[in-house]
């Protein structure tokens, strides 16, 4: 079968062709319907991330993944083949957390394995092409929203960064009542995106008012709650100095760079905190879907683009450099 690999020693990806898998005792396999490509791919590709639990030296990316059971294993129950699922993006095993696509094989192939706990059936009218990516590009919103950041309805929060989780973070906020919501982003097509997706306010970092706008919008109280999903200094630095008393500042943006905080004894002074995030846990994927069902979620504005898995390196191009401002491209084999 033709699979998407990368050779993290060497930083080098390519399509091969591989054998297929077969699903052993307590494990699952499907056919791929569809795969998400996540800017998380274009770090494992270009460095910034590295496999920690990885077992070989090449791993099949994507991990963010749907499709139709087509193979089950021994001691595998509550299943059926043929039935529509998705694949939780990552699992704990002896303590430790593995990421699919990261530190075991993902779905950029036609086949992917896994094991029945991290198998979720899917409703009928919820198409592939948005289902792969509720692991991922919208749980881990999902839960730093919820978990992490605590964010209360009525308080003012802030955006950083309306890409492909940003998006959704938007429209998970207008869901728990957050208000009002501040989108920011350098890109027009990003703020105007914000705004269709829920954002009260969209705002440009450079701009030479922005710190009195966002005083304005929040009637000069400052953001509850500011989160980064840009993953750069600059933003980081500019959402800690637009937080109120008590302000959470959420860091859901990967980056290897430090994190400067300009005046530390007012940061102390106003009890601010920094809080990391990452990713999100099985539970947040399973209430995602039952809000789908439940027709609070439209996930159907949020695919840019479905590629086939043989155009992966287009596809990883084309959100490394922000073709068309994507905020998700699936790939289908």
């Amino acid at each position: 079968m033709l699979a998407g690999r990368l050779h993290p020693a060497t930083r080098t990806f390519a399509l091969e062709e591989v054998e297929a898998p077969t699903a052993g005792p307590g494990q699952v396999r499907i056919a791929v319907r569809a795969a998400g490509v996540c800017l998380s791919d274009v770090h494992l590709i270009e460095g910034m991330l590295t496999p920690q639990h990885l077992r070989g030296d090449v791993v099949t990316l994507g991990h963010e993944v749907a499709g139709v059971i087509d193979q089950l294993g021994d001691g595998v129950t509550g299943l059926v083949i043929g039935q529509r699922v998705l694949l939780q993006a990552g699992e704990e095993v002896a303590g430790v957390v593995l990421t699919r696509g990261v530190d075991y094989d993902g779905g950029w192939a036609e086949y992917a394995v896994a094991s029945r706990a991290t198998v979720l059936p899917i409703p009928d009218g919820l198409p592939f092409e948005e289902a792969c990516f509720i692991p991922d590009a919208v749980s881990t919103p999902w839960a730093a929203i919820t978990s992490t950041g605590r964010v209360q309805p009525g308080k003012p929060v802030g955006v950083w960064g309306i890409g492909g989780l940003g998006s959704h973070a938007i429209q998970l906020l207008r869901l728990v009542g957050a208000a009002p919501i501040l989108a920011v982003d350098p890109l027009e097509a990003a703020r105007d995106r914000a705004v269709a997706f829920g954002a009260d306010v969209a705002l440009d970092p450079g701009a030479p008012d922005f710190a009195r706008r966002l005083k304005e919008v929040t009637r000069g109280r400052g953001l509850d709650v500011a989160f980064d999903f840009a993953g750069v200094p600059a933003v980081r630095e500019q959402a800690a100095a637009s937080l109120g008393l008590g302000g959470r500042l959420v860091l859901v943006g990967l980056t290897d760079q430090p994190i400067t905080v300009t005046n530390g004894t007012l940061f102390s002074y106003l009890r601010q905190q920094i809080l990391g995030h990452y990713g999100s846990v099985p539970q947040d994927v399973v209430d995602l879907v039952a809000l789908y069902e439940l027709g609070r979620l439209d996930l159907s504005r949020s695919v840019s683009r479905v590629l086939p898995l043989a155009d992966a390196e287009e596809a990883i191009r084309m959100l490394s450099e922000k073709v068309g401002d994507p905020v998700r491209i699936v790939l289908t084999p």
